[in-house]
């Protein structure tokens, strides 16, 4: 006899047990998660998200992720999304192969929403952070073939009314990044800018200025990252958290900013000067 009686479902979705969506759907259709259509064997050629910056400030944290995806030495995608809502105070950008990553990101979301639906409330932030740990866990076997996912994620936490920041490697070790962080190939390059521009007490203009510079930067030195495309219109992706939620900057607001900061770097190539301590000799 069926498992299943017409019109109605599975008893596996009527039967209490976990409340985490993954845990389901590892138990009910593994075939359904991430990569698990990908072939056991061989190696396989797919396109490659890259660079993502966050910084914290007084209250919040803000994302940002270059447009391009590679595929070897060609560019696969000059507008691809790196940064997404994983629900309404948080946010996850993606490096690493791109469509594995991108169905990561949608489980993720879904696994938030899940839960709070069945608890009536939301994960803390660090429990946010660990869920996404435990999948990229489960992507291991893909990682061991060239297929990894390395995201970060960030959100606002009511608790200490900041902006935190998450970083992971591929086994889904999770490490707490305070005031900045970059992963991707041009993270190196990201990363040194964002060491000269942050400051603690930045608005949140400001972090929005710093991390379009550390992209700017990264692109400038990483073939992989792909820098504003002003001729096409494609700016970064820009998201930010903090008590009113997450927010996405849309190009209206985005392109003055790129086009300064272009205009800037035609006098400066290299970028603006870090401002030195007080009492330092000029």
């Amino acid at each position: 006899m069926s498992e299943r009686v017409a019109g109605r479902l599975p008893q596996a979705f009527l039967a209490t047990g976990s409340s985490g969506f993954v845990d389901f759907l590892t138990a009910y259709d593994p075939s359904l998660l991430p990569g698990a259509g990908v072939p056991s064997h061989g190696s396989l050629e797919a396109p490659h998200g890259t660079t993502i910056v966050a910084a914290t400030f007084p209250h919040g944290m803000v994302m940002a992720g270059d447009r391009r995806a590679t595929m070897g030495n060609m560019i696969a995608s000059r507008d691809i999304e790196k940064v997404y809502p994983a629900d309404e105070h948080s946010c996850v950008g993606i490096a690493g192969t791109a469509g594995i990553a991108v169905e990561l990101v949608r489980l993720f979301q879904v696994e938030l929403e899940h839960y709070e639906k069945i608890e009536g409330a939301q994960l803390s932030i660090e429990g946010k952070a660990n869920r996404l740990s435990s999948m990229i866990r489960g992507n291991l076997g893909m990682a061991f073939q060239g297929l990894a996912v390395v995201p970060m994620f960030g959100g606002y936490d009511p608790d200490g009314d900041r902006g935190r920041i998450f970083s992971y490697d591929v086994t889904g070790g999770r490490y707490e990044e305070h005031a900045f962080h970059a992963v991707g190939s041009g993270s190196v390059f990201a990363r040194g800018s964002l060491k000269k521009m942050y400051r603690a007490d930045l608005a949140p203009a400001d972090a929005v200025s710093v991390v379009l510079e550390a992209l700017y930067d990264a692109a400038d030195d990483d073939s992989a990252t792909g820098g504003p495309d002003l001729a096409r219109r494609i700016y970064p992706v820009v998201a930010i958290v903090d008590a009113d939620g997450y927010r996405r900057l849309p190009d209206s607001e985005l392109e003055p900013l790129v086009q300064n900061l272009v205009n800037q770097r035609s006098s400066r190539p290299n970028g603006p000067f870090a401002p030195l301590p007080e009492g330092d000799a000029s």
